[in-house]
């Protein structure tokens, strides 16, 4: 929702209020059951791909992937082709080659800088918030002819997290809209745990409007909670005003 969070204490509190709330209603619980928050567990991305660009290795593989693209070499050709009309074919290639490899170790400084920006903002939470763990469990696999990274590892550490740590819950929360953790889900299930799933919504909880829950945890929890923008809001604002 692009909301900038100033205390995820509070804010995994909130969520935790919440659960629990919604968790009372759909086990028709007539008298409240005691619950405590165990431990928030924040899988993060902590690793890019390792490229040494400088390494005669390195280059002599990138531009290979080069040559065998097609699409990419005739896009990086076009570009350099407009500035260097009378060059020989080869020598255009060669041109197109060092502009293609230019660009991308910018893009990819741009992307180790946001893994170690990252990692500080990981230990910034860690030392401001109780109760929250954050698991650098996932990494980023480059690609660089077309400049994207693809994340690895992030849900299927949280879904074997979920069946390891069983015995330390009887209620997980999941903040997650990827389908990865259903097996997980179906496993603690069977052993008695109920599972929540969350939705962010734009709104208040006033709201009667808001879009459905799109993700297919929805039909394997046992309830979901949904978390509104504007209680979010109000959390922050209380909070500056508390410390203000």
């Amino acid at each position: 929702m692009n909301l900038e969070i100033s205390n995820y204490g509070q804010l995994y509190g909130h969520i935790y209020r919440e659960a629990v709330k919604v968790w009372h209603e759909v086990t028709l619980q007539t008298a409240a059951a005691v619950a405590q928050l165990r431990r928030v567990y924040w899988y993060a991305v902590g690793s890019v791909d390792e490229w040494d660009l400088s390494a005669p290795q390195s280059r002599a593989a990138l531009r290979a992937a080069f040559v065998r693209d097609a699409e990419i070499r005739a896009l990086w050709l076009t570009r350099v082709s407009a500035n260097n009309p009378n060059l020989p074919e080869g020598e255009l290639e060669e041109v197109a080659w060092n502009a293609c490899a230019a660009d991308f170790r910018d893009w990819y400084g741009q992307k180790v800088r946001a893994i170690d920006g990252m990692r500080r903002f990981y230990a910034g939470v860690r030392a401001s918030s109780d109760l929250i763990d954050i698991r650098e469990a996932g990494h980023w696999k480059v690609n660089f002819l077309h400049r994207w990274v693809e994340e690895k590892g992030l849900d299927t550490a949280l879904a074997v997290d979920m069946v390891a740590l069983q015995d330390n819950y009887d209620v997980a929360v999941v903040v997650s809209g990827d389908a990865d953790a259903i097996p997980s889900i179906r496993h603690l299930k069977e052993r008695g745990k109920h599972i929540g799933a969350v939705e962010f919504v734009g709104g208040s909880s006033s709201d009667t409007r808001g879009r459905a829950f799109s993700s297919r945890l929805k039909t394997h929890a046992d309830f979901v909670l949904r978390i509104h923008e504007q209680d979010l809001l109000h959390l922050d604002h209380r909070n500056k005003n508390l410390n203000g």
